[in-house]
């Protein structure tokens, strides 16, 4: 294993930030870190990188126990935090340049690395251009190649999408992927869940500082109860009807909103024709009908929770 964290703890004063929190990362895959929001995944990643200390624990990267002078290990780590920070007063090739120079000292080395670093996040024709003048999405690519233009073996992705255009987005997962390709080993974190499921291909969700479930996403929707959800359009569908169809078998819930009823099932065959078959038996017209899968999503709210958090 590249990354290993075991019984992890950290209390902030009387807040038990990580509770005995546990997580492997094996070395070529993306593993996608997931959470609500305060669950823990930034101190997690902090603790693992030793910008904060801990209170108990072990944690191992690159079969090394990992502390604040394990340069060594430091080298081959590229980190992208989710806060943007470039400086405003350096251009972009300059920006990529220093921080590359933390880790490569030969200028003839750094300058074919800064080059590799822009073109791979698509910069070239921006390379003389100062901060300012980015975009929001132009600006998360800048962050990306100062976390990855020293070639690390393993980086931390925290949030690297949040708040930018589609183009950039698939710009962003598409350099992953590259990336992952050419050998890293990627800890993901996004609160966009259809990223995760396309990208990761394993996944840890947690929540109140806990490990709640591990695996790949295949494993972790055979976990949950829910199975297929049918979608069917209908106008002006009766409160009757909605508990009638609640009483289906396999019927977990059902919900009724802007003339679309969503079931949702926990398994068991034929449950589109069911429900068509009830439709049909009390005369209401219905227009579309599709029928989905449990998503990445369903499972988090599974095992998070549904209620909102601040």
């Amino acid at each position: 294993m590249l990354v290993r964290v075991q019984n992890l703890v950290k209390r902030y004063g009387n807040l038990l930030a990580l509770d005995h929190f546990s997580m492997e990362v094996g070395e070529g895959e993306i593993l996608g870190l997931l959470g609500p929001n305060g669950s823990g995944k930034t101190t997690t990643i902090n603790c693992i990188l030793s910008l904060l200390e801990y209170d108990k624990g072990v944690i191992e990267v690159f079969g090394k126990a990992m502390a604040p002078d394990a340069y060594e290990s430091k080298r081959n780590i590229g980190v992208v935090m989710q806060n943007v920070a470039v400086f405003q007063e350096l251009r972009v090739d300059e920006n990529i340049d220093y921080f590359c120079g933390m880790y490569v000292s030969d200028a003839k080395a750094r300058r074919r690395l800064v080059d590799k670093a822009i073109d791979f996040v698509g910069l070239g024709e921006f390379r003389t251009f100062y901060p300012k003048k980015l975009s929001g999405g132009l600006l998360r690519r800048l962050n990306i190649a100062c976390g990855i233009a020293h070639e690390p073996k393993l980086i931390f992705l925290d949030e690297p999408t949040v708040a930018v255009d589609p183009q950039s987005r698939n710009k962003i997962l598409e350099g992953i992927r590259d990336l992952n390709r050419q050998g890293a080993t990627v800890v993901y974190t996004s609160h966009y869940m259809e990223e995760v499921e396309q990208l990761c291909t394993r996944i840890v969700i947690m929540d109140k500082g806990k490990t709640l479930a591990m695996g790949t996403k295949d494993e972790l929707k055979a976990m949950i109860n829910d199975g297929d959800t049918v979608t069917v359009e209908l106008y002006a569908l009766q409160p009757d009807h909605v508990a009638n169809i609640r009483q289906l078998p396999h019927v977990t819930r059902a919900e009724y909103a802007d003339n679309r009823l969503a079931v949702h099932f926990d398994g068991g065959q034929h449950n589109l024709l069911t429900l068509l078959d009830y439709l049909k038996s009390r005369d209401l017209s219905f227009g579309r009908v599709f029928s989905e899968q449990p998503t990445l999503n369903d499972v988090f709210l599974e095992i998070t929770g549904r209620q909102l958090r601040d």
